[in-house]
């Protein structure tokens, strides 16, 4: 009797609390202040933070520093090329089907996927191995196969080969930490590559 009314009684506390929850996001959607959220925020208006992913949050933080910034070239920003490249992110991350073939002093990784993705990964594996190239640690080959790209990554020192082995495809496209840069000249209309 008594485990009956145990379980009745959490029944009825947990019921509340979800429509306790409900109420308040619900009521959060209604009233809620954007300049309180931004008031708080207290990041520096010039200090990107968000890498990708998050499309509509990459945009929103692009958006804040150019509108921050009174020297904004307003007729050179392409908000809608920013976007094509993160639907490309979101689509390399996502949809690439990827093999990977470790070697004794690193990575082959071949990469595939439907013609959308194939043609997503040719814009952008090549662009990215470049970035790569620069860190002196590794040598870094890209070549393009019939049926998407083919990327090595490798090394002498062992360190290095496991980092790479670790990293696998997708965590050498994430590395080299210049995204928000990238995203910054492609939405003021300049070569992101040129950097």
């Amino acid at each position: 009797m008594r485990l009956g009314i145990s379980i009745a009684v959490l029944a009825m506390v947990s019921a509340g609390a979800v429509a306790i929850a409900q109420t308040q996001h619900s009521r959060h959607s209604e009233d809620m202040d954007h300049n309180m959220h931004r008031q708080l925020g207290g990041a520096n208006a010039a200090t990107l933070l968000e890498p990708g992913q998050g499309a509509f949050a990459a945009l929103s933080e692009i958006v804040r520093v150019l509108e921050a910034d009174p020297d904004t070239d307003w007729s050179r920003v392409d908000l809608a090329g920013l976007r094509a490249h993160l639907v490309d992110m979101d689509r390399l991350v996502m949809a690439s089907v990827v093999s990977e073939e470790h070697l004794p002093n690193g990575l082959r990784a071949m990469a595939t996927g439907d013609p959308e993705t194939v043609a997503t990964l040719r814009r952008m594996v090549p662009a990215h191995a470049r970035q790569l190239a620069r860190d002196d640690r590794w040598s870094v080959l890209v070549s393009e196969t019939a049926e998407g790209m083919a990327l090595q990554v490798t090394s002498e020192d062992p360190g290095v080969v496991r980092r790479i082995s670790g990293l696998g495809f997708f965590g050498l496209m994430a590395s080299q930490d210049h995204h928000r840069e990238h995203h910054l000249m492609m939405a003021l209309g300049k070569d992101a590559h040129a950097h």
